[in-house]
C-alpha cells in the first residue's frame, strides 16, 4: 500500500492544552494545515474506523460530484500522524460516491465497507484484507444494480450473527430500498419486506431498538413531503411490520437524517430529525421515547427552532460530563450554513453553544461523525464539506482536535462471537456511584453520511469508577461487569 504523509495530530500539543485548561471549559483546536483539511473535494460520508486494527482510529471520506472523485482514507500512525492511502481499490474507483458503512462482514475480524453511489451508477463492496487494503467484491448482488443510492447500513435482522444491509434510495425510475440477508459472510440475498416496498424519497437508515424488546428496529428519514417511517422487528421473515402511530404521519417528512440516543438518561433511545427542504430552511426537531415506543415532540429550544438546511447529524458526550450532546451539519442554503453544536444541560434540553468550535467555515456540509483519534479519551470530530452549487469551488473538509477538561471517561470495545464480530446492535450500559444509567448503542450509521466511531464512549463526570457496566449483546447475551477504573479503554469479547 502506498501512502502519502501529510501534516499528523500532535499529541503532545494536546497534552499541553489539556494542562492548560486544567479548570476552563472545554474548547477544540480547529486543523489548518495538511491534505485532510487542505484537499479540495466534494465529500459525502464521514466515518471513523480502525481499518488495520491497531487500535487507532483511521478515517475514511467518500466523494461524490457528478464527475466522480476517488474517495480518501487516512491511516493514523498511533504517533499523532496520519498518512493518505492513494493506491488502494476504495480510494481508486473515481464513482460519484455517496453514503458508506463499515462493519465485519465476514466475521474474520477486520471491517469491510459498503459505499454507494447516487446518479442511478453501480455500487460498490469491499472487504478488508485483514491489514487496511481492500478489494472490490466480485459478488454483483450487491453492486450491480444501477440506483440513486443515498446512503447505507450493517444491522443484523434476525440475530444470526451475521450482519446484514439495508440500502435507502431515491430519485430515478425505482426508489425502493433494499434489505439483503447475510449468507454467512460468503453471499448476500435480496429480501423481500414491507420496509422495501415504498417509494419514497429515502435519505438515511438507522437500525434501533426502539421499544427496548431485545430485537433491531428500522427508521428510515424520508425528505420532501413523505413521512418517516418506523418498522418494528417481528424476530422472523420478511420482519418488518410498519408502525402505525399517527405521529409519523404527522411529522410531514423533509429530513435528511436521523440520530438515535438516550438524550435524557432514562434507558431508552430517543429521536432527533435534521431537515431541510432545498435551499429553504426548515426547524429539525427532537422526540423522547418513554421506553415503549412511544414518542413525545419537544416543540421548544435552540435544537428545534433555529431553522437551517440540515443534514447530518451525531450525538456524542464531547465534554464528558455524562450526557450526550449533538452536532448538526448544515447544507444547500442560501444562509446558514455553517454547523451547530449543541450542548445538553443533563436532562435532555439543548443549547446552542459558542465558541466552542473555532473559525466555523460558511461550507455546504453533509456528513459529520465523532472518534478519539488520539487516545486522549475526549471525542474529536470530522466534517465532510460539499459544492453548495455547481459554480462554487470545491471546499477541503473540516477537523476539529478536542483539547479536553477535567472529566473522567471510560471507552468500551466489543467483539461479538455468537453475534456479528463488530457487536453492532449491542447495548452498554454504565452507571457510576453518583450518577444516572447512561446507555449506548453501537451502529454503523450515524445520522446521515456519518459513521461515529465503534469505540462506545462515555463521559463520567468527575467519577473515577464505573461501579456497573452492563453489555446486552444482540445475542441475547448479557455481560456485566463491575468496579471498572475510568480513564482507559477496555476490551470486551462475548
Amino acid at each position: 500500500m502506498k501512502r502519502k504523509g501529510f501534516y499528523g495530530i500532535s499529541i503532545v500539543i494536546a497534552l499541553v492544552l489539556f494542562a492548560d485548561l486544567a479548570c476552563a471549559q472545554l474548547s477544540f483546536t480547529k486543523l489548518d494545515k495538511g491534505p485532510l483539511v487542505e484537499t479540495p473535494s466534494d465529500s459525502r460520508s464521514v466515518n471513523f474506523v480502525d481499518v488495520n486494527n491497531d487500535g487507532w482510529e483511521d478515517l475514511f471520506i467518500s466523494n461524490g460530484p457528478s464527475s466522480g472523485q476517488n474517495n480518501l482514507l487516512y491511516i493514523n500512525d498511533g504517533k499523532g500522524a496520519f498518512t493518505s492511502l492513494t493506491n488502494d481499490p476504495i480510494v481508486q474507483d473515481g464513482a460519484k460516491s455517496d453514503g458508506a458503512t463499515f462493519a465485519d462482514v465476514d466475521n474474520d475480524g477486520d471491517l469491510d465497507a459498503y459505499v454507494v453511489t447516487w446518479y442511478g451508477q453501480r455500487n460498490y463492496f469491499y472487504r478488508n484484507q485483514g491489514d487496511g487494503s481492500f478489494l472490490l467484491d466480485t459478488d454483483t448482488t450487491l453492486t450491480t444494480r444501477g440506483t440513486y443510492s443515498e446512503t447505507a447500513s450493517w444491522g443484523d435482522v434476525n440475530q444470526d450473527g451475521w450482519i446484514d444491509l439495508f440500502l435507502t434510495n431515491s430519485e430515478g425510475k425505482s426508489k425502493q430500498n433494499s434489505l439483503f440477508l447475510n449468507q454467512a459472510g460468503k453471499s448476500f440475498l435480496p429480501s423481500p419486506s414491507p420496509a422495501t416496498q415504498t417509494n419514497t424519497l429515502s435519505r438515511s437508515i438507522n437500525w434501533v431498538d426502539v421499544n427496548n424488546d431485545k430485537k433491531i428496529d428500522l427508521f428510515v428519514s424520508n425528505e420532501g413531503k413523505s413521512p418517516n417511517e418506523l418498522y418494528l422487528n417481528s424476530g422472523k421473515a420478511p420482519f418488518f411490520e410498519k408502525d402505525q402511530q399517527l405521529l409519523w404521519s404527522n411529522l410531514g417528512g423533509g429530513s435528511m437524517s436521523s440520530s438515535w440516543g438516550d438524550v435524557d438518561n432514562d434507558g431508552d433511545l430517543d429521536l432527533f430529525l435534521a431537515n431541510a427542504d432545498y435551499f429553504k430552511e426548515r426547524n429539525n426537531q427532537l422526540l423522547i421515547n418513554d421506553g415503549k415506543g412511544n414518542f413525545s415532540v419537544i416543540t421548544e429550544g435552540d435544537l428545534v427552532t433555529d431553522g437551517g438546511c440540515s443534514y447530518g447529524s451525531a450525538f456524542a458526550d464531547f465534554d464528558n460530563d455524562g450526557d450526550l450532546d449533538i452536532i448538526v451539519t448544515n447544507g444547500f442554503c442560501k444562509e446558514n450554513l455553517a454547523n451547530w453544536l449543541y450542548e445538553n444541560d443533563g436532562k435532555g434540553n439543548f443549547r446552542k453553544t459558542k465558541n466552542i468550535l473555532p473559525d466555523m467555515p460558511a461550507l455546504c456540509s453533509f456528513g459529520v461523525a465523532w472518534g478519539d483519534v488520539n487516545k486522549d479519551g475526549f471525542l474529536d470530530l470530522a466534517i465532510a464539506n460539499c459544492q453548495n452549487g455547481k459554480n462554487d469551488a470545491q471546499p477541503p473538509n473540516t477537523f476539529y482536535l478536542n483539547n479536553g477538561n477535567q472529566n473522567q471517561w471510560l471507552q468500551v470495545k466489543l467483539k461479538g462471537t455468537k453475534s456479528n464480530h463488530s457487536a453492532i446492535g449491542a447495548i452498554i450500559r454504565i452507571r457510576t456511584q453518583d450518577g444516572p444509567w447512561q446507555m449506548r448503542q453501537l451502529t454503523a450509521q450515524s445520522g446521515y453520511c456519518g459513521q461515529n466511531s465503534l469505540m462506545a464512549h462515555f463521559g463520567l463526570g468527575k467519577s473515577k469508577k464505573v461501579k456497573q457496566l452492563i453489555i446486552e449483546w444482540p445475542s441475547g447475551k448479557r455481560t456485566r461487569l463491575r468496579n471498572v477504573a475510568s480513564g482507559q479503554q477496555i476490551e470486551l469479547t462475548e
